[in-house]
């Protein structure tokens, strides 16, 4: 759990950085579930609401690169921490994968 509110940004900021421009390996061949994860998605939002009760993470996602499985199977623990900071904050987390809420 985060220890203040500072801490609690930061762990959302870090653990919801999910994109293809992470992926420093230019060999597709060679990825790892890392690199297939991160490559394989296109856009990805983080956005608090107007009325500042919810923030939700939005992820596009190419499956011809990796699967939505692949994506929690690295990233469960992430999306946990991130659901613990947002109640830190006095909001609800929400996760969103190719218009499918997953959380």
């Amino acid at each position: 759990m985060p220890v203040n509110a500072v801490a609690a940004a930061l762990i959302l900021a870090d653990k919801s950085d999910v994109r293809r421009s992470r992926v420093r390996n230019p060999d597709m061949a060679s990825f790892d579930i890392h690199d297939r994860v991160n490559y394989s998605v296109k856009k990805s939002v983080l956005k608090i609401n107007e009325e500042h009760t919810l923030i939700k993470l939005k992820l596009s996602v190419d499956t011809k690169y990796g699967s939505v499985m692949d994506y929690f199977e690295i990233f469960m623990g992430r999306m946990l921490l991130c659901r613990k900071a947002a109640e830190k904050l006095g909001l609800q987390f929400k996760l969103m994968i190719n218009e499918q809420q997953l959380i």
